[in-house]
């Protein structure tokens, strides 16, 4: 900034030789006496230093010599007053820049400093320039800081010390120097001042860092242009992006100081470019672990392949935030899900494999795969093209042989499937708007600990969350909404799933989820549902309802505890197992399903909250307590809240093994279940043998197997009714369902009975 330049406003007194009328012996102001004749001063036509000069002798204490012209002070306006003097003879005298500040007006503005450093001069003929700084701000490097109080000023200088000497002094210049101040002033380096072209082409790499170094906690300024980075470029200051940079795939821009998705959207220019870029630099940054959108919404109109981003690393386990900002979609080709079909071998003795792929080259890595035996959401994990082979997340249930598979590539707005690991990775706050074009997050190939935390998956087209392979282990959910894009479907029509898991220790807690063909499915063990609410009902009469929660792990070691669970109903399958039969494994086994509310509506009499589905023979429930739920149906009754799918294989209910089943509440249920299950009989007429029938209240349909106590309601009595003493032993497994207990009295006795039965064996 200079006014001189921009504002045509004169600055410079006149020069000398022009006359000394103007040049004050006083203050400057109007009517004070001047050095036109006087006796002290003379001017020099051919000074050889300065040519034209003014050559004066000191005689009084301070010797003024003030510009009588107005020089204008304007705000935010820094002048520098300077001129050269020399002694010629006599005493050598100091010598100092001065000033005198006038007032709009005409009056003085006292009370402030009028005098800028002073100099001696120490021998005849050197040459000593002096200067001095007068400005409104109090700036390092102002010697006069006068505020805005002043209008104008009266510049010169004083002569003082010892008098007698003779001194030459040269022109005066007075000039605008804001443009030295402006720095300090707006508190800005701009990257030009060091060389940067912003002409799109030229490496200004070099330029930003020498700004960087030069800022010492000011702001770097890129102004309007294109910077081409040729490097990775580190600043260490804030930066304020009026220009865009561009830069190759594999450099990396980190911005210490500012580092938030709104700077690199100021740096790029282009949200989807901005995000990779940010992504980038939080895995290459030791300085933050998180990158804040800052309530940023930003479009996709494809796929971010997350690993593609940061390509100088495959493996990353260090804890790393993304949050607080919406992603969102715009329509295009790019969400369009790839489908390949091709022939391929499975045999159950290499249960991860698919062998002689044809075309394998072809088949998508993350693609869900399809094909008779093969159970829901088994993903390709990995692709061998040399071999012709593919590794599968899950074993494949009935598909030994060769047939043709189809494989579908759904498209995920973040896709971290690239990353062979990466662990400890969260993601808060987030919403995903995929607005039914596309599925939200791919999961790594491996990893631990993946955090999902306040995050909405607002209309998937196909999946929330999918996991390929082990990136899943110990993965959270947390206070999450999951949103179908299916809602006005009836549930025979959907296809979207909230989530699945492979590996073991999942935590989903405290979600809630609308309308999926599934809320999710768990293939691992070891884990904790709970606080959740999902709901997948209709509005047709007697519909169909789909599991809400799918267990695909036998030996299940999982809780599901206070979750609401609404229109859907729980499923326990073997489906990921390539020899299905039992074979001295734990069978379906540690399952705990405790104080849950279940609820439905407009269902089908035959509809039940859970189902056990056994893909093989030989298998029993060992070890599963379904305690203290709330079984309701709010319009006509079903008839009970459990069953086995018997589509593939039944029970082996002789070996069933510590299942409690009791203290659940049934609204609207025709029969309610129980194991133990208490039971009070009366037999009216005498015999030795009475047979208990529990009927249809043992759940699972399983056997009455055991009975834990037997007590008379009042006294039993033969067929004279006198009272007898007498206890009996009891039959289990009787009749042709095996569900009737048979107590043996060895006498003809009659009389009620209380008696504890239970469905598993106890040894």
């Amino acid at each position: 900034m200079n006014k001189a330049v921009t504002d045509g406003i004169q600055f410079m007194p006149p020069a000398f030789e022009d006359g000394l009328g103007v040049w004050s012996s006083e203050d400057g102001t109007p009517g004070s006496d001047t050095y036109d004749g006087a006796a002290n001063a003379a001017l020099v036509a051919a000074d050889q230093d300065f040519g034209g000069a003014l050559e004066m002798q000191k005689t009084t204490g301070t010797q003024r010599l003030r510009y009588m012209g107005e020089t204008p002070l304007l705000p935010g306006c820094y002048l520098r007053i300077s001129t050269r003097v020399k002694a010629i003879s006599g005493n050598l005298p100091n010598v100092r820049i001065a000033g005198w500040a006038g007032a709009p007006g005409g009056g003085h503005v006292s009370g402030l400093t009028e005098v800028g450093p002073s100099t001696s001069l120490e021998s005849y003929g050197d040459v000593v320039e002096v200067s001095a700084i007068v400005g409104t701000g109090d700036r390092r490097g102002v010697d006069m800081v006068w505020g805005t109080n002043p209008a104008y000023g009266h510049f010169g200088l004083d002569l003082t010390g010892s008098s007698g000497g003779i001194v030459r002094i040269d022109d005066f210049v007075i000039e605008d120097v804001t443009s030295v101040f402006l720095r300090s002033l707006i508190d800005v380096v701009d990257v030009r001042d060091y060389g940067a072209l912003g002409d799109g082409s030229t490496d200004d790499h070099g330029a930003f860092e020498a700004a960087d170094a030069a800022a010492n906690g000011r702001t770097i300024l890129v102004p309007q242009g294109v910077y081409h980075l040729g490097d990775s470029v580190t600043l260490q200051s804030n930066v304020r992006f009026e220009g865009t940079v561009t830069m190759a795939a594999d450099h990396i821009l980190t911005l210490i100081k500012n580092y938030d998705l709104p700077s690199y959207i100021d740096a790029f220019g282009d949200e989807e470019l901005a995000f990779r870029k940010a992504f980038q630099a939080l895995l290459n940054n030791a300085d933050h672990d998180s990158l804040d959108m800052k309530g940023r919404i930003i479009t996709l109109s494809g796929p971010v392949d997350m690993q593609a981003a940061v390509a100088n690393k495959d493996y990353y386990s260090q804890r790393r935030i993304l949050k607080n900002g919406q992603i969102s979609t715009v329509e295009s080709a790019a969400w369009d899900t790839d489908v390949v079909t091709s022939q391929a071998t499975y045999s159950p003795s290499d249960n991860r494999k698919l062998t002689n792929v044809a075309n394998v080259e072809n088949v998508p890595l993350g693609a869900i795969v399809e094909g008779n035996g093969v159970g829901r959401e088994v993903y390709v994990s990995a692709v061998d093209i040399p071999a012709e082979e593919i590794t599968l997340s899950q074993q494949l249930y009935d598909a030994a042989g060769t047939q043709r598979f189809t494989f579908r590539r759904f498209k995920y707005m973040l896709d971290f499937s690239g990353f062979e690991k990466l662990s400890k990775f969260i993601i808060s706050n987030v919403e995903f708007q995929a607005s039914g074009d596309c599925s939200c997050v791919m999961l790594p190939r491996a990893g631990t600990g993946f955090h999902f935390r306040d995050c909405h998956f607002s209309r998937p087209k196909d999946r929330g969350i999918s996991s390929l392979h082990k990136g899943d282990q110990g993965m959270m959910v947390d206070r999450c909404q999951f949103l179908s894009n299916e809602d006005n479907l009836v549930v025979s029509e959907r296809v979207s799933i909230g989530l699945n898991a492979n590996e073991n220790d999942v935590k989903l807690r405290d979600n809630r989820i609308t309308r999926f063909r599934h809320f999710a499915l768990l293939a691992g063990s070891s884990n904790i549902v709970t606080g959740n609410h999902w709901f997948q009902g209709d509005g047709s009469s007697d519909g169909t309802r789909s599991a809400g929660l799918i267990l695909t792990r036998s030996n299940a070691r999982t809780t599901i505890a206070t979750n609401y669970i609404d229109n859907c109903f729980i499923e326990w399958s073997n489906e990921h197992d390539s020899a299905p039969e039992y074979s001295s494994e734990f069978s379906f086994s540690a399952l705990n399903v405790v104080d849950n509310v279940f609820l439905a509506g407009n269902v089908a009499p035959w509809f039940t909250f859970i189902s056990v589905r056994p893909h093989g023979d030989g298998h029993f429930l060992n070890g599963v307590n379904v305690s203290g739920n709330s079984f309701r149906i709010i319009d006509d009754p079903i008839e009970r809240v459990e069953r086995v799918d018997t589509t593939f294989a039944d029970l082996n209910y002789n070996r069933i093994k510590n299942v409690t089943f009791a203290n659940n509440t049934f609204g609207n249920i025709e029969t309610t279940v129980a194991s133990p299950l208490m039971l009070e009989f009366e037999q009216t007429s005498a015999d030795d043998s009475w047979t208990i029938d529990p009927g249809d209240r043992l759940p699972f349909g399983a056997f009455a197997q055991t009975v834990t106590s037997i007590l008379p309601v009042g006294p039993l009595r033969n067929g004279d009714g006198s009272i007898v003493y007498i206890a009996p032993y009891y039959q289990a497994k009787q009749g042709a369902d095996s569900n009737q207990i048979r107590l043996r009295f060895g006498e003809d006795v009659y009389g009620t009975v209380t008696m504890m039965v239970r469905i598993d064996d106890p040894f």
